[in-house]
Formats: C-alpha cells, sequence, structure tokens
C-alpha cells in the first residue's frame, strides 16, 4: 500500500461519525405508514378506532373482535330480552349476532352508528328466527297432578301474582304482537323496533336510517295503524 492510500484511510478514520456515516433524512427516519410502531392494544383504543380496526384486512383481527364483543355484548342482550324475555335460547341468538357482524362489519360505511346497526341485525334476526318457529304450545290442564320435591303429589297452585287466565292472555297477546310486527314491511319494523323497543329518538331513527324525519313519523304512525288493525279483532275478542 502506498503511502498517499494509507493517508487517506487515516483521514476517512479520523472523521466523526457524523460525517462519516451520512445519510439521508428518509433512510433513517421511522416509516410513515406506522409498519414499525407499536400497536395500541384493543381495551385502549376509542370505540370508533375499534371499529375501524375490525374493519382492517379480510377479516376482523381477533383480539379486536374479542374486544367489541365486550363492549356491546350488554346491548345485544338487552335487545333480545325485550323482544324475547320468554325465550330460553337467547344466549344461541346472541352469537348468531356476532357472527353477522363478523361477516358483514366491513360494509358498515359509518363506524359512528355502529350501535345502531348492531340493534339492526338483532332485531332482523329475531323476526327471522320468529317466522321459522312453530307455535304449538302444549295445552296446561289445571286439573293435572305436579310432581313435589318429596315426590308427593299436589294439586294446589298457589301464587301471589297473576292467575293462570291472566298470564296465559298476557302471554298470547304479545305472541300475537310480536307476529303481527314480523309481518310489517321491513321498513315499518325497524322503524317502529327502534322507536318502541329501542326508545330512539325520531331524530336518531332518521339519522340511522337514513331518511328525513318527517319519513321516520310517516312509517312509525303507519306501523300502529297496521298493528292495530291486525290486532283489533283479537283485542275485542
Amino acid at each position: 500500500m502506498s503511502a498517499s492510500s494509507r493517508n487517506v484511510i487515516s483521514q476517512s478514520q479520523a472523521l466523526p461519525m457524523s460525517e462519516s456515516l451520512c445519510a439521508p433524512w428518509s433512510a433513517i427516519s421511522a416509516p410513515i405508514d406506522g409498519s414499525s410502531q407499536k400497536q395500541v392494544a384493543a381495551d385502549k383504543l376509542s370505540n370508533y378506532d375499534l371499529i375501524l380496526n375490525c374493519q382492517t384486512g379480510l377479516r376482523p383481527e381477533r383480539s379486536a373482535f374479542a374486544e367489541l364483543i365486550r363492549r356491546y355484548q350488554s346491548h345485544v342482550e338487552k335487545v333480545l330480552y325485550h323482544l324475547a324475555p320468554d325465550w330460553s335460547d337467547r344466549a344461541d341468538l346472541s352469537q348468531e349476532v356476532w357472527i353477522r357482524v363478523y361477516r358483514n362489519v366491513k360494509r358498515l360505511q359509518e363506524p359512528v352508528k355502529f350501535r345502531g346497526w348492531l340493534s339492526r341485525i338483532a332485531t332482523n334476526l329475531f323476526y327471522d328466527e320468529l317466522r321459522k318457529r312453530k307455535r304449538v304450545s302444549a295445552p296446561l290442564s289445571l286439573d293435572a297432578p305436579r310432581n313435589l320435591e318429596d315426590g308427593e303429589m299436589d294439586w294446589e297452585i298457589a301464587s301471589g301474582g297473576p292467575g293462570p287466565t291472566e298470564d296465559l292472555v298476557t302471554r298470547e297477546f304479545y305472541e300475537q304482537l310480536r307476529e303481527a310486527i314480523a309481518d310489517l314491511p321491513e321498513v315499518f319494523r325497524t322503524t317502529i323496533v327502534l322507536r318502541e323497543i329501542e326508545g330512539m329518538a325520531y331524530e336518531e331513527i332518521a339519522e340511522l336510517t337514513g331518511v328525513s324525519l318527517g319519513t321516520v313519523k310517516s312509517r312509525i304512525a303507519r306501523a300502529r295503524q297496521r298493528l292495530q288493525s291486525q290486532l283489533q279483532s283479537y283485542l275485542d275478542s
């Protein structure tokens, strides 16, 4: 190695680090797409960001969707309870609601309306199920004995609440009401359920369904009129 070459090497080794490793800013700065940034835990996200997270990718990310269920499960249970308080399989219906959400959450264009959208899924599922079910109940005989815990038979039915006749009439009425609501056109059914069961204001329903306030009021009035017409003969009897 010549003396001039050794001189050049020694000079380069003596340069400060900032000068000897000169690189463009783009090569050392963090990528702007966030790929190297630490992901925020699902339970730390706002509801809006959580839903956006579930809409990313081909299918919702598992931890994000689990957090979505945790936050909104009570709401689904509330809707189904109001619709079917005497159904023993509401847990199965709840599970089916979340299956539908999992499959369709990417279609929700406005994440801020997720809660109302979820209510519509639960409501539509209930009425789909109601149409499928056979409404055949075994007759209740007040003369038939019943088994007690000690094995003895007892023909007395003691109750401080409404009698069997009143209870049966009440159940029959609500069954008739559910059937009547299920027979309504979808736009009427959705609107009347959001108003009467969800307790939403007219303005909220208009924003959720994307129609004018006048249309919402008209649909509710027409739905009530149709329900009254269908149930009038039952109420008169």
